[in-house]
């Protein structure tokens, strides 16, 4: 019988009536209700993502990181060479799993980012269902494992709602992370909605990325063994090769030396590969360079070894990644289900990042707010690059080399750099070439109608009562055999923090309005209409190398008009090019969960709190109060802390003294601690900050109380202006992940005696010097 899938739920068959007193009797007799299923002949379908990697960086695409599973896939599927993405995380993420524009579903930025404005909002229309709720409804077992960066940030905590974490998004299982990076060491989990540890720890051999495909193996064992014949859908979004590059010191080792040649020859290494593999055609040129980054001459001896340490250890996190798609793979294939799985292996979100700086960073956040690492701090630490105790990220120049052939980085929406990246499909029960390749211009909002059209389903009209907008993607199955079918996606606008295109048959106009690695604007607002715009034929231009709107310029005046046409279609409009500065809640004119708040009370064991759902304590004075038993023999661990080793914040017992440390990105560390241990029994604790205004980032005071009675107190001389960590949360009783400071263990670092509450305050000065002053000194003394 026939099954109208336009509308999910789809109802159950109609119940048949009684017509007998005694079951025996009825006729015909009832028979069981058959479960949904999908379509006769719907394939498993896999979806991988990796995380900011370029189109030069892949093996699999000329690049210099070897990805053998890359590899076998292409050799056995089909390589997209004019495949695109939004240029940043989230966005790419909602577009991919809506089959619909970034701003038309909220996220034309990422969730740490989001603002009021309705493209920006970071929050998934109901009218936009996605591809874990199309399947799911239709019949598939679904599951996702690893980075879901997709979930409105107040949202992320165990007030929930959880409406639009994954398991409220169409997934059965989710086991990962709902942020934009995370620690691969030590990271913050979540199993469905409830926070989990890993099971092991790094010295007994844990990797996230191992991790997930461990989870993703068993799931799919599981699923295999029990409905056989029930198709599966895995998304597996890794986390890696995002910073921070945490991998396996052999996979670093492989590399090493393997880059002493310099990013500006590697585009030309990686180049002549491109054309030996036809993922460009003969007469690709390499895009302009970058201005304002140095070539590979003109750095010192000390910056080029510096450098070349940072991209052998990003080379060996993209190689690790791939060996455990690896182990998925020959997962599907030991059970037999591989020939029959449309398996998508998309090869970044975004162009390869620039957010590491001009020469690169151990820790991106500390960068991301306007410090810098010089090369010699960078080299001093060679031996530890990969391990807990560095957040590395590589310099401006290997981004624009793992870009190849293209200009610009992630971010840069404008151009190629930032939106074209690798893609592979591996179907061979729907695909009868092997190692074909596609050039048909394609956009990651193609692959939800790819994967329904391959399933036999149709876009559905209505989900949960909720009519549905339109699926803007084209599906790319006409391709699959068809190597000469002409393009069928012909319009596409991009735009990412200000830098816009606008693609239409071949011809593209774009702007670049900012630099991705200036993260902190110098308070100099540069307006869109000064913007320049440039112009290019990519049908004879395929790296966009030749700007040539001084020659066509009624075309690029069409091509301009065009954009703002989709601008309006889309939300995109207003445009906003802040960056660092929306990740302040308060920046951005967003809602945090806290909202008004300047008092909140956590129980102990409070965790797992994002900056969008703690109090916000950045650029303000506020105090923290808790009521403590201390035991016998003094207290040790800690009662509240925000951030970890790359910056963040503690109040906790050491040796039973009560005491404060402020991180400074991992630069330094104050502490402030009570002379005296506190003996045993109840007490009310209490740090005081009193910051002091005059801008974001400045210091402030420390003091430290013990039952009303002053007992310490000292100085920080500069704070965290933005954003403490993506990858750490606020936690009562515990610090989780790294530690804030080395006065106590990574792990078992819990407070030894009873928490029975703690406080927050805060003060309204928030880095405004209006009445400063005054604000500090009422402040203070209602906190001492």
């Amino acid at each position: 019988m026939s099954v109208s899938r336009e509308r999910l739920p789809i109802p159950g068959p109609e119940r048949p009536s009684a017509n007998a007193l005694d079951v025996r009797d009825q006729r015909p007799p009832f028979q069981p209700q058959q479960p949904l299923t999908p379509p006769e002949g719907a394939p498993n379908v896999v979806v991988v993502l990796v995380d900011d990697m370029g189109f030069g960086a892949p093996s699999a695409f000329g690049g210099p990181c070897r990805m053998p599973t890359a590899e076998r896939l292409a050799d056995g599927g089909l390589r997209y060479s004019r495949f695109h993405v939004t240029a940043i995380c989230s966005p790419t993420r909602q577009a991919l799993l809506t089959g619909r524009n970034h701003h038309s579903v909220g996220m034309g930025v990422t969730t740490e980012m989001a603002s009021a404005a309705p493209g920006y909002c970071g929050i998934r229309p109901l009218s936009a269902a996605t591809m874990g709720q199309i399947l799911q409804g239709n019949g598939y077992s679904t599951a996702a494992f690893g980075k879901w960066h997709q979930t409105p940030a107040r949202d992320v905590s165990a007030a929930g709602p959880f409406d639009r974490w994954p398991t409220g998004e169409g997934f059965d299982r989710f086991y990962g992370f709902l942020c934009a990076e995370m620690n691969h060491w030590y990271p913050v989990l979540f199993d469905g909605t409830k926070p989990v540890e890993p099971s092991r720890k790094p010295e007994d051999g844990y990797h996230l990325s191992e991790d997930l495909v461990d989870q993703a193996i068993d799931w799919v064992r599981d699923q295999h063994s029990l409905k056989p014949d029930n198709p599966f859908f895995v998304y597996l979004p890794f986390g890696a090769t995002h910073a921070p590059y945490h991998v396996p010191k052999e996979y670093r080792e492989k590399y090493r030396g393997r880059f002493d040649h310099g990013w500006d020859e590697q585009r030309e290494i990686t180049l002549r590969r491109q054309k030996e593999l036809g993922v460009v055609p003969q007469d690709a040129e390499l895009a302009p360079w970058a201005e304002g980054v140095p070539h590979w001459d003109e750095l010192s001896d000390a910056e080029k070894r510096a450098a070349a340490s940072l991209m052998e250890l990003y080379a060996g996190f993209a190689e690790h990644t791939d060996d455990q798609v690896g182990r998925f793979v020959d997962a599907l294939e030991e059970i037999g289900e591989l020939d029959n799985t449309l398996f998508v292996y998309i090869l970044g979100d975004n162009g390869a990042s620039a957010e590491g700086g001009l020469g690169g960073t151990l820790n991106e956040h500390r960068f991301a707010s306007g410090i810098p690492d010089s090369a010699e701090f960078i080299n001093a630490h060679d031996d530890a690059l990969g391990d807990a105790t560095t957040h590395a990220h590589y310099p401006v120049g290997w981004a624009l080399a793992m870009n190849t052939p293209y200009q610009w980085t992630k971010q840069v929406a404008s151009h190629f750099g930032g939106t074209r990246d690798g893609m592979i499909v591996h179907w061979p029960r729907g695909i009868a070439e092997n190692g074909g390749i596609r050039h048909q211009f394609h956009h990651v909002i193609d692959v939800l109608p790819t994967v329904l059209e391959a399933a036999g389903i149709p876009h559905p009209t209505e989900v949960n009562g909720i009519a549905q907008q339109p699926i803007e993607g084209t599906s790319m199955l006409y391709s699959f055999n068809d190597a000469d079918a002409p393009d069928r996606h012909r319009v596409q606008y991009f735009e990412m923090v200000g830098n816009r295109g606008i693609y239409q048959d071949g011809w593209m106009a774009v702007t670049r309005h900012g630099t991705p690695w200036v993260m902190v604007q110098d308070g100099e607002e540069r307006s869109f209409d000064d913007d320049v715009w440039e112009l290019y034929d990519t049908t004879s231009d395929w790296t966009q190398a030749r700007d040539i709107a001084a020659e066509h310029p009624e075309k690029l005046r069409e091509l301009q008009q065009l954009f703002l046409i989709e601008a309006v279609k889309h939300n995109v409009l207003p445009l906003d090019d802040r960056m660092t500065e929306r990740e302040n809640p308060k920046e951005a004119g967003r809602l945090d969960l806290m909202g008004d708040r300047t008092s909140v009370t956590f129980h102990a064991g409070a965790k797992r709190l994002t900056e969008e759902t703690a109090p916000n304590v950045k650029n303000r004075s506020h105090a923290l109060t808790a009521e403590v038993d201390v035991p016998d023999g003094g207290a040790e661990g800690v009662l509240v802390a925000q951030g970890g080793r790359f910056g963040g914040w503690s109040f906790y017992f050491h040796r039973g003294r009560l005491s404060y440390a402020y991180n400074h990105f991992g630069l330094t560390v104050r502490t402030v601690r009570s002379p005296e241990p506190l003996p045993a029994g109840r007490h009310e604790v209490r740090m005081a900050f009193a910051y002091d205004g005059g801008g974001v980032g400045k210091g402030g005071s420390v003091t430290l109380s013990v039952d009303g009675e002053q007992v310490a107190e000292g100085r920080v001389d500069a704070t965290i202006p933005y954003y403490f960590a993506f990858d750490e949360t606020f936690d009562v009783g515990v610090d989780r992940a790294s530690p804030v400071t080395d006065d106590y263990p990574v792990v078992d670092n819990r407070f030894t005696g009873r928490l029975h509450w703690l406080r927050v305050d805060l003060a309204d000065d928030l880095y405004s010097d209006v009445d400063s002053e005054q604000e500090r000194a009422r402040f203070v003394a209602a906190h001492e």
